[in-house]
């Protein structure tokens, strides 16, 4: 019997089953392509297998290191401010000021040598003054006088270039210049006590060395018609003394009410560098005077 033509019921022919097997095919196919679509990510549920992270709450930041990186910048800052207030005080005050105080001895000298130029009131040597009136002359200078130097200050220990002007008063300005007379003290060569004060560090430092000076040392004071030289008898080591002591500036120094006798000369400088509450003081006295030439 030839399967081909076989017409048994029920029975599928090879040349159809092969139809129904093409048919499908294509179906199968695109229902494998849906089932990819439709595929769920792996991640939507995570394999139990493995262990879970747990989310951990963000750590607050740590001060300790920032607090210290800006108190080291502080600390800094305030070293180098004051290097800087040091460094100016040391270098930045004394040059102006040792420029003016070379401006004032320039320039007094020079009027001086013109024939002007302040000339002292009474300041014929050895000229007596009561020790209960001290002299007032410095209201006789005009403002103009005030504001220059009256007198040069020269010691010769502290070499030959040393010349620094003597100026009226003892304010900041004026001892920003050269030196101070006290105006309260007598003047040069007068008898009494011719007091002066400088700077013993910064702003010129005129009195730089006042305490090297020894016993016996001269110190000179040049006016426009009288040269004075004192000579030191208590060096400035000897004595220190408050700031608020003024008994060095009395007549007869450290003994009020006292006449005087004697021309006396009083210098005063910090006894400490930079301010201090304390005044190193030297005492001399006059032992000769000539004519200015």
């Amino acid at each position: 019997m030839n399967p081909a033509t076989n017409n048994t019921p029920g029975h599928i022919s090879s040349e159809t089953a092969r139809s129904i097997v093409l048919h499908m095919q294509p179906q199968q196919g695109a229902k494998e392509e849906s089932d990819v679509n439709h595929r769920v990510p792996d991640r939507a549920f995570p394999d139990r297998s493995e262990p879970q992270r747990r989310s951990r709450p963000r750590r607050a930041q740590r001060r300790g290191p920032r607090i210290l990186t800006v108190t080291g910048v502080v600390l800094i800052g305030i070293g180098v401010s004051s290097l800087g207030w040091i460094g100016y005080q040391y270098f930045g005050t004394n040059v102006p000021a040792q420029a003016a105080a070379r401006a004032e001895v320039s320039a007094l000298e020079s009027e001086w040598n013109n024939g002007t130029g302040p000339d002292l009131p009474s300041s014929s040597p050895a000229s007596p003054t009561s020790a209960s009136a001290p002299s007032t002359t410095a209201a006789r200078y005009t403002q103009a006088q005030l504001d220059q130097a009256m007198a040069i200050l020269t010691i010769p220990v502290f070499g030959p270039d040393y010349k620094e002007p003597i100026l009226v008063g003892t304010s900041e300005d004026i001892l920003g210049r050269g030196v101070g007379w006290y105006d309260t003290t007598q003047l040069p060569g007068q008898i009494g006590n011719f007091a002066i004060a400088g700077h013993r560090i910064t702003h010129g430092e005129p009195f730089a060395r006042l305490l090297e000076l020894k016993v016996g040392d001269q110190v000179i004071v040049e006016t426009k018609r009288f040269v004075y030289t004192y000579v030191i008898d208590s060096p400035a080591t000897s004595l220190t003394v408050p700031d608020t002591d003024t008994s060095a500036l009395d007549p007869v120094p450290q003994t009020p009410g006292v006449t005087p006798t004697q021309a006396r000369i009083t210098l005063t400088t910090c006894r400490d560098l930079f301010h201090s509450p304390t005044r190193s003081i030297a005492f001399g006295h006059l032992t000769s005077t000539s004519p200015r030439n």
